[in-house]
């Protein structure tokens, strides 16, 4: 029986920190009902600061923990940082009016950490029971956070219809487990990837199949989307961009890691299967966004379409494929917590800034604010200088590289689509002349640097993307 090393400890101890974070804010909750919430968010920022040094400090060592379930790879590591990033963005934007008014902070921080902590697990897993333990760390935090309006029913329906759908998807991805360590008999991922060698068993092929489903319900690609909508709107608004950035990257890290070692980096059939998803996932993503009216079930749709563009990378199966599947990932954390960052900034403490007309005229009256909302737009949209423009080139790029055209041309089709309600925003914005007078909130200190932030990523990685990419691309290079 083997026994924990220092060299096991030290290379979870990212995880471990935010562990403790979260059990110490908890702790100190339980005895001080009404501490002050800036004392939790910066107890919650030190664990996520703390992670973040850790996992800097764990860059190019390679670890291997735990008998070889657990990798402290660059891979791994790259991950972590855009899980840090999106929660510090979100704990940051719970600070919002309308957020003070019913959110229980202790509670709310608690699950972030926790969430992260089975991101983290997702990312780092070679092991497939690893794997499903860090989905379901990630989705018990985020069936409760989806219901933290306990006053409003559609944020309890959101809960309520994401905790059955997510139900049923982590049965699909246990029942794949099953059938591959059937067929393979192994958890391990190496394993896995000799039995695939030797041969494609029927069993193989549908357990491949069915944790394939089970990850792309994280990840929300079309036909298992259907909760994003509903879950989207009713959730609070920081733990939507949570949700629509971290979670997604924790499902794309995972499907990577599953399939580099299922194909040994080899592409197979599985990329024809999967060219097929992303083509009708971004292109029910923005046809569906095409008609809302509703500014965060357009995000949600969104979001569904820019799956379809992450999963263009992943079906080029080259080194530029994955290392602009993590790029984009990052650029879309920047990007997209700042979308929801402008909604919650907008919402006042009583309303919640949803509709589109809750936007009209907030040029002429907060113009930073509507520039930046522009600027987020514009990067959504994939438009030049900024990093959605890149992002999407590079995506595209890799595929072309991989004979895969027919794809580009229907992502490029789709972006071209997508134009008409990102712009619509800001034409909104810009364009039309505002209700009524005095109904703008004041400004929030800490969801302005939020703000600041976001805007400052989403323009300086388009401007200056090159060392970035570069780097990434040295971090695949051993994977593949």
């Amino acid at each position: 029986m083997s026994t924990v090393s220092l060299s096991d400890v030290w290379a979870v101890s990212p995880a471990i920190v935010v562990t403790l974070g979260a059990f110490l804010i908890l702790l100190v909750g339980l005895f001080v009902r009404s501490w002050p919430r800036w004392i939790a968010r910066g107890l919650a920022m030190l664990a996520l600061l703390g992670a973040g040094t850790l996992t800097v400090r764990l860059h190019g060592q390679g670890l291997v923990a735990f008998s070889g379930l657990f990798l402290a790879d660059d891979f791994a590591l790259v991950f972590n940082l855009i899980f840090l990033l999106a929660a510090t963005l979100c704990v940051l934007l719970a600070d919002n009016l309308y957020e003070r008014s019913y959110l229980l902070y202790t509670e709310f921080l608690a699950l972030v950490l926790f969430a992260v902590v089975g991101m983290m697990l997702m990312a780092g897993s070679n092991h497939l029971l690893t794997i499903f333990l860090g989905v379901e760390t990630l989705s018990i935090s985020l069936y409760i956070l989806a219901g933290f309006k306990r006053s409003e029913a559609r944020s309890l329906e959101s809960a309520f219809k994401y905790f059955l759908l997510g139900a049923f998807a982590s049965g699909f991805l246990l029942y794949g487990i099953a059938f591959i360590f059937g067929a393979t008999g192994s958890f391990d991922l190496a394993q896995v990837a000799h039995g695939l060698a030797a041969g494609s068993p029927a069993f193989l092929v549908l357990g491949g199949i069915l944790v394939i489903v089970g990850l792309g319900f994280k990840v929300a690609m079309v036909p298992f989307h259907m909760w994003t909508p509903d879950v989207y709107e009713g959730a609070p608004t920081p733990v939507t961009a949570f949700m629509a950035t971290g979670s997604k990257a924790a499902g794309f890290a995972a499907l990577l890691r599953v399939l580099f070692a299922a194909t040994d980096g080899v592409a197979a059939d599985w990329t024809l299967l999967l060219a097929i998803v992303s083509a009708l996932t971004m292109t029910i993503g923005n046809v569906a966004a095409l008609v809302q009216t509703q500014i965060k079930r357009m995000l949600a749709y969104s979001s569904i379409a820019h799956a379809g563009y992450l999963l263009v990378g992943v079906v080029a199966w080259n080194e530029t494929g994955v290392a602009s599947v993590m790029f984009y990932l990052l650029a879309y954390t920047f990007m997209n917590v700042g979308a929801f960052a402008v909604v919650a900034y907008s919402s006042v403490e009583k309303k919640e800034a949803l509709t589109l007309d809750d936007y009209r005229g907030l040029a002429f009256e907060k113009p930073g604010l509507a520039l930046v909302m522009a600027i987020f737009m514009f990067a959504l949209a994939g438009l030049p200088p900024t990093v959605g423009f890149v992002g999407k080139f590079y995506l595209f790029s890799a595929a072309v590289k991989a004979g895969q055209v027919p794809l580009v041309i229907i992502g490029v089709v789709n972006s071209m689509i997508s134009l008409y309600y990102y712009l619509g925003v800001v034409v909104v914005m810009f364009m039309k002349e505002a209700p009524q007078a005095g109904d703008r909130p004041k400004p929030v200190r800490v969801v302005s640097w939020t703000l600041a932030v976001t805007a400052l990523g989403t323009v300086a990685l388009g401007i200056f993307p090159s060392d970035l990419m570069a780097y990434l691309h040295a971090v695949v290079t051993h994977i593949l």
